[in-house]
């Protein structure tokens, strides 16, 4: 059986603790009222900071790619992986009759098109994958990017292609002085020229094709012009008619190595 404590002891706890709420009042406000610190990770602001759900847009072309199915045997499929521009182009106007299938998404970069390579492009077992990325990399559309960065995404998707017996034709970035959606960015158009020599000199280290729609479609500040774009960016069917031999050129150069 424990002892009790001794009556004078618990009037000396008593009297200790009233005379130090007495002579620090501002401790023991403090020590009552102190708010419980939530981790940083669960603040409704970090949650409003994550990324989006589907980041590369998975469940865009998923149902379209079931439906797809395996080519046909001797089917020279080819794969048309990019963005907005990609995605603007009508394929079945451009090459008909041909099994060219359109995999662009508005908007994308080339870590987005890299998350989304192997739903999108090997799983459709294509002949030839016919790469355009870069615009919206340079216009920081998911956060600021350097050019090693981007052309490090576009090897990645080259080496992933390769790995899967799937031939690469690399395109060049459109030209382009300005983005109207980033006005910020200023003029892109240096930085464009940048990473195209790049894309060039990868590609004839690999072998792949280079289809070089900069210098067919360049004005004289190295952007795109009106009669080819309403925005200096996004291709009109005046756009697209240039654009079409060359990429047929640099499919056919891929399906002859």
């Amino acid at each position: 059986m424990q002892k009790l404590v001794p009556k004078f002891v618990r009037k000396a706890f008593f009297f200790a603790a009233m005379t130090a709420a007495i002579l620090f009042p501002g401790f023991y406000a403090r020590a009552q009222s102190a708010p419980v610190v939530q981790p940083a990770a669960q603040t409704a602001d970090s949650h409003s900071k994550q990324p989006p759900a589907d980041f590369a847009a998975l469940g865009r072309f998923r149902e379209d790619n079931i439906k797809l199915g395996a080519p046909a045997p001797g089917e020279n499929r080819v794969v048309f992986m990019g963005d907005s521009i990609t995605q603007g182009w009508h394929l079945d106007q451009s090459f008909p009759g041909k099994p060219y299938i359109n995999r662009g998404i508005s908007g994308q970069t080339t870590p987005q098109m890299l998350v989304r390579f192997r739903q999108d492009v090997i799983d459709l077992h294509p002949k030839v994958v016919i790469i355009l990325a870069g615009t919206n990399d340079i216009a920081g559309n998911t956060g600021p990017m350097t050019a090693e960065q981007t052309e490090g995404n576009i090897q990645s998707m080259a080496e992933l292609a390769a790995a899967n017996e799937i031939r690469v034709a690399l395109c060049s970035i459109p030209p382009s002085d300005k983005f109207p959606w980033r006005p910020e960015v200023g003029d892109p158009s240096q930085k464009i020229i940048a990473i195209n020599a790049w894309i060039k000199s990868y590609a004839e280290s690999k072998g792949y094709p280079y289809v070089d729609y900069h210098s067919a479609m360049k004005d004289a500040q190295n952007g795109l012009p009106t009669s080819l774009s309403k925005d200096g960016v996004h291709p009109l069917p005046a756009g697209y008619a240039i654009m079409a031999p060359l990429a047929k050129a640099g499919i056919r150069q891929a399906l002859t190595k």
